[in-house]
């Protein structure tokens, strides 16, 4: 007998009448009129209004569950509503919500040190943590600490498919020119290298082929001074850092192969250019390690990290870098400054969220469940002419869809048609209906990217790729 679906026990039935207020309509009619478009994606027509959330699950306005699937983008590793981080919350709330940035608070001071005791056990270098708000304005605060420690070079080295935010400096490494088209540029635009995306590479090469080919190709860059980047007369390069996401978050979680980040430093090392990680969507445990980089045996010098190190609650966004970069002598007080930027809020709930990861030995618990989502993908590509592709490292996973013929043609449209369908709340599971929340990324906006809770069960996974291969065989 097929097993019942449970919901959250707090949310088995409507335990209250929605709110005495607005209805949807008159909210979306008020949000058409008022709220920037600029700040948000409508992916669908009307736009989607939550009003509640727990576990893996978020409920519309008619208390109707969706499973979601990409967490708020990675942001809430640990699923909606954790009860340990969300008391930490409170607990901090009661004793000492707010203080100055200047000052200094014991949450901020134990969370760095935790980070960096961290860092420096794993890749043998000490170093100090600064911290900011969000994605964004770390990937800046980066961009400040290699520029003063390159004595000024504004020249960098990153991928195409890559996304590093969309502040001024952060889209200058962006690959995506139409999140600069409108703006112009504030500062030099990065130099964008392939990244080993085997799926829509070369034919005929192996994944591990084609991951030192791409290799071969950037250091063929530093072979002549005509070639634009590097002056072998005094052995310096033009190019002070290499942007690197360990796994493309928005290129659609494209997965290199395991030799390319090891062949790409030695280049790196033997030119004097910097390596700095984007950890912002794959950090804490979403590929199975605190950092993904972990994963490929490579020292950065710099990490960027941000969104799940509180869950999705009090924005803490951070940078580690190597002592030889961010000491006082070089970096002194003051290099960066924002009013919020290590706030008692945020660095409280991080700081249980760090405790949490310590006691919990989540590279097992992400690889083992990362394995078995994985089989299932791999089980509806087998059945789904529409799947070209599936891969996963952790909980990060992807699905490429393409057209039918022959199941390499991207297709944003059938994409785009799931992204609707899973949003209606319509589909079925023992008699229950509710809905699937979907991401999309990609090169060619083709790619499902799957980023669940990583306190995601069995049975959820399992019904995961229930409502998936309903959704699939809709479109198709």
């Amino acid at each position: 007998m097929q097993k019942p679906v449970r919901w959250p026990q707090s949310h088995a039935s409507r335990q209250d009448e929605q709110a005495a207020g607005l209805s949807e309509a008159e909210l979306l009619a008020l949000e058409d009129k008022y709220c920037s478009h600029g700040d948000t994606v409508h992916y669908t027509n009307p736009p989607k209004i939550f009003e509640r959330c727990e576990g893996s699950y978020i409920f519309d306005l008619e208390g109707r569950p969706f499973l979601d699937l990409q967490m708020w983008y990675s942001a809430v590793n640990f699923g909606y509503r954790n009860a340990r981080l969300d008391a930490a919350s409170r607990r901090q709330l009661d004793r000492l919500p707010q203080v100055a940035s200047q000052y200094l608070h014991r949450e901020k001071i134990e969370l760095a040190a935790i980070i960096a005791q961290d860092a420096e056990k794993k890749f043998g270098e000490k170093g100090r943590v600064h911290f900011n708000v969000g994605g964004s304005q770390a990937v800046e605060d980066s961009l400040k600490l290699v520029r003063n420690f390159k004595k000024g070079k504004s020249l960098m080295f990153a991928f195409e498919g890559g996304y590093h935010g969309r502040t001024l400096g952060a889209s200058a490494i962006t690959s995506s020119y139409r999140y600069r088209r409108r703006y112009g540029h504030f500062g030099d635009r990065a130099h964008f290298i392939p990244f080993p995306y085997h799926f829509r590479g070369p034919k005929g090469m192996t994944k591990e082929e084609y991951g030192t080919h791409c290799v071969k190709q950037f250091e063929r860059l530093f072979e002549s001074e005509y070639n634009g980047v590097w002056d072998p007369k005094v052995g310096e390069a033009e190019y002070a850092a290499f942007y690197v996401e360990p796994i493309q978050g928005t290129g659609g979680y494209v997965i290199p192969p395991k030799n390319f980040f090891p062949e790409l430093k030695r280049v790196l090392d033997k030119h004097g250019i910097l390596l700095v990680v984007d950890e912002i969507q794959m950090g804490f445990y979403r590929t199975g390690k605190l950092w993904s980089i972990e994963h490929f045996g490579v020292k950065p010098d710099a990490i960027v990290f941000g969104k799940a190190i509180t869950n999705g609650l009090n924005p803490l966004a951070g940078v580690w870098a190597r002592e030889e970069l961010i000491n006082p002598t070089i970096f002194p007080p003051g290099s960066t400054h924002s009013t919020f930027n290590a706030n008692p809020m945020g660095t409280a709930v991080a700081l249980e969220a760090m405790k949490m990861m310590g006691e919990t030995d989540y590279e097992a618990m992400v690889m083992e469940k990362g394995a078995y989502l994985l089989e299932g993908l791999q089980d509806l590509k087998r059945r789904h002419k529409i799947v070209g592709d599936v891969d996963g490292l952790g909980l990060a996973l992807r699905m490429e869809i393409c057209e039918p013929h022959d199941s390499f043609t991207p297709s944003k449209a059938i994409v785009d048609r799931m992204v609707d369908e899973a949003l209606k709340g319509d589909l079925e599971v023992n008699g229950e209906k509710m809905g699937l929340v979907l991401d999309i990324g990609g090169y060619h906006k083709n790619v499902v990217t799957l980023a669940p809770s990583l306190h995601i069960t069995r049975h959820e996974m399992d019904l995961a790729l229930k409502l998936l291969d309903q959704v699939m065989r809709r479109v198709s």
